[in-house]
């Protein structure tokens, strides 16, 4: 970006003439202030001759101060071609880039995390699921073996198969007590 030139030497020009101004008539400066002249000065003073000269030398060294070539170009002097073409968002960029950075890193780690997140409760809900089959098909398992156990439905199987040597006593069983031999 050009920084635009300033004219130092025509601005020393007006500030030695507010001063030429200030030594004859006694007038107000460009701040506003009056300043002191020669007339309205003692006669022996030689610093109030000397005084309009050091401050257009402190003028111009204020001025040379603050005009430098390495200054940026002041907000205002961006038209709408810079912005639209996209140097002022290069600029952006190029002062928050660690911060850009940053914010992509943590995009990235919170899209991440919520993916992971999005397949363990998938998961989990197909481990429930799975769950509940277990838990039924154990429960219809034991139904069907308490069923099969019970001794009416074994008679029933026995009296059923003929070429079964078994059949059901009619005396209850006998306790037989055999004491250890010493």
């Amino acid at each position: 970006m050009k920084v635009p030139e300033m004219n130092i030497e025509k601005e020393i020009v007006e500030a030695s003439s507010v001063s030429a101004d200030a030594e004859q008539g006694g007038a107000l400066s460009t701040a506003g202030l009056a300043e002191p002249t020669e007339a309205s000065a003692p006669a022996g003073d030689a610093a109030g001759a000397a005084k309009p000269k050091t401050k257009a030398q402190s003028t111009l060294q204020q001025l040379k101060e603050r005009a430098s070539e390495d200054d940026e170009a002041p907000v205002g002097t961006q038209t709408l071609r810079q912005i639209v073409g996209g140097d002022y968002l290069l600029t952006l960029a190029r002062h928050y880039v660690g911060l850009i950075i940053l914010i992509v890193m943590l995009t990235c780690v919170y899209v991440g995390v919520r993916y992971q997140c999005q397949q363990d409760v998938i998961k989990i809900s197909q481990l429930e699921k799975e769950l509940v089959d277990a838990k039924f098909r154990a429960m219809s398992s034991s139904s069907n073996l308490t069923e099969l156990c019970r001794q009416s439905n074994v008679l029933k199987v026995l009296s059923e198969n003929e070429d079964n040597k078994l059949i059901i006593p009619e005396q209850p069983p006998y306790i037989v007590d055999v004491s250890p031999s010493e």
